[in-house]
């Protein structure tokens, strides 16, 4: 029997509701998709208020970036879970619909964990009143569509201002989002690394260049990082507030390791401690079929599958790749509506970095990207399609580095490949994992 809906509801957000789960069903059996973005449109038109009531009084943590935040809120998600049911948009739909979705099923005072696009977070965060808001980064992305960063913090910092009693977890290294983050009530303030620094050269609050070195950034008229007091300090290892401990999670790379000391930390301000936070984190293989393995070409090769969508993006996944063993890498490359129809971007990645390992390239935009990749001196060979591309590598592993709407139609056509057996975890000294 399904759980009935709190009072506190209008009959006209109940009806929009049952109208939202009939589109979700309808467009899932159809096989058009998961139905959240469908169902959550129609019952929007039915009843506007609709987000703004089932958010009401509920405890809830938004998370936005540029990059980064579908994984956080999956993060974010595990550690909230440990208190009880967590309600979460896990499949990427993050606009209000999407939102609204996420929120639409019992039970209805579950605390929740949402991953909000940044242009969106305004209008959403004044709806749901969020208790916590994680900020990652901003930088470029979709160049048709949200390309100037300045515009993003500046919602952002009003938005900060409207919340009231809202905390924000906010990266320190990037100046863009320290900047947004300052108007509000409370900060807690976590250095996670910025190896992408090209859309925060100058700064947002006085326009000059912006001063860097090892301890960090700052401006003539007196805008500079603040001290965090959490904070990544090494492959395996988090300062905490003032102590050092030891963190090992499912996900690959010092970039994950900071998504989850951004999570751990906006979970911190629910009641959850950092060691049962950290530990529900270390069985996540993958989100979405990022840093998953699947079986490409007809030999069954093992791919790696990870996502990069702009020239931030890229420069994460070189730092990973370039952290284990050079192996073959297939760049699939297209450029549809939902990548952003503009690829010029490419020109701004060092793509210098991949010389040196064997590079096949694919997808809809296969000849731009390899011509970007001739002018870095990176030799490759271009390919109709990424399994032929695995099957001329004739490795039994290699990587996969795609964006948005070529990961998704490769993660369609493979089949996931089988996991190998987990290290056991070793606690740290003192019995903190």
């Amino acid at each position: 029997m399904m759980t009935p809906l709190p009072r506190r509801l209008s009959t006209r957000t109940k009806t929009a509701l049952a109208v939202e789960r009939l589109a979700s069903e309808a467009s899932r059996r159809l096989g058009k998709g998961s139905g959240e973005m469908i169902g959550g449109k129609l019952a929007l038109r039915v009843s506007p208020h609709a987000l703004e009531e089932v958010g009401s009084g509920r405890p809830i943590a938004c998370v936005s970036a540029t990059n980064g935040k579908t994984t956080t809120t999956r993060l974010l998600a595990r550690a909230l879970g440990t208190l009880g049911p967590v309600k979460s948009n896990s499949g990427g739909a993050n606009m209000a619909p999407g939102v609204l979705a996420a929120l639409a099923r019992p039970p209805y005072d579950a605390a929740a964990a949402l991953e909000v696009d940044e242009i969106w977070l305004p209008k959403v965060a004044r709806q749901v009143r969020p208790r916590v808001v994680a900020l990652l980064n901003i930088s470029r992305d979709q160049l048709d569509r949200s390309n100037e960063t300045r515009r993003i913090a500046a919602i952002w910092r009003e938005l900060g201002t409207e919340l009231g009693d809202c905390t924000v977890v906010a990266n320190v290294d990037d100046p863009l989002v320290t900047w947004a983050a300052m108007t509000w009530s409370k900060q807690v303030w976590v250095s996670v690394g910025q190896n992408w620094t090209a859309d925060a050269m100058v700064c947002p609050q006085c326009a000059r260049l912006l001063h860097r070195n090892e301890s960090g950034w700052w401006s003539e008229c007196g805008l500079a990082r603040p001290e965090p007091i959490v904070a990544v300090t090494g492959p395996n290892e988090i300062m905490w507030f003032g102590h050092t401990i030891r963190a090992s999670i499912g996900l690959p790379g010092r970039v994950n390791l900071g998504n989850a000391a951004m999570a751990a930390a906006a979970a911190r301000e629910f009641g959850v401690p950092v060691e049962d936070a950290l530990a529900a984190m270390t069985d996540l293989g993958d989100v979405q079929g990022r840093y998953q393995d699947v079986l490409l070409g007809s030999s069954g090769t093992r791919a790696r599958m990870l996502l990069a969508k702009n020239p931030a993006g890229w420069v994460e996944m070189m730092e990973l790749i370039n952290s284990t063993p050079p192996r073959s890498l297939i760049v699939d490359f297209n450029s549809q509506t939902a990548d952003g129809r503009d690829p010029s971007w490419i020109w701004d990645v060092p793509f210098e970095r991949l010389a040196g390992r064997p590079v096949l390239v694919t997808g809809d935009r296969k000849e731009d990207m390899s011509v970007r990749l001739a002018y870095a001196g990176v030799r490759h060979t271009v390919h109709p399609s990424a399994e032929e591309a695995a099957d001329a590598a004739g490795d039994s592993r290699l990587d996969v580095v795609a964006n948005y709407t070529a990961f998704r139609d490769l993660l369609v056509r493979t089949t996931p490949a089988p996991r190998p057996p987990a290290a056991p975890l070793a606690p740290a000294p003192g019995g903190a994992w």
